[in-house]
């Protein structure tokens, strides 16, 4: 239904700012709610931000709240994210998600995946 890919990832300084993008191909990201997950080497997969495609309404993981900003364009079947004041424990691979149904913030909700981007903070 939904072919996603992600780019926009790098090595960035702490303190400093990144803005990530998932590509959506085969249906509008409109149909779908969105969600942004992340996982570090050696850590569990971790659920990042979502926006919602009944309400558009954001949620974000409490250690990122205030600092990342998830967006959508749907014209562009774009879907980003605004990373600032980046910390060293925000390095990871970023992984985009679509789902047309369950809660956003578990990652069995979601039915399609990219295949991820490196975002690197370095202290």
């Amino acid at each position: 239904q939904v072919q996603l890919l992600e780019s926009g990832g790098g090595l960035v300084q702490a303190g400093g700012s990144l803005r990530i993008s998932c590509a959506a191909s085969g249906r509008t990201v409109g149909y779908y709610s969105m969600g942004w997950f992340r996982q570090a080497p050696g850590k569990e997969r971790e659920f990042v931000a979502a926006i919602s495609r009944s309400t558009g309404s954001t949620y974000y993981a409490d250690s990122v709240k205030g600092r990342f900003t998830i967006s959508r364009d749907n014209a562009k079947n774009l879907v980003y994210l605004q990373m600032n004041s980046l910390k060293p424990e925000d390095t990871a691979v970023y992984n985009c998600a679509a789902t047309p149904r369950g809660s956003l913030a578990i990652a069995t909700s979601y039915d399609y995946w990219g295949q991820g981007t490196q975002v690197t903070v370095s202290s």
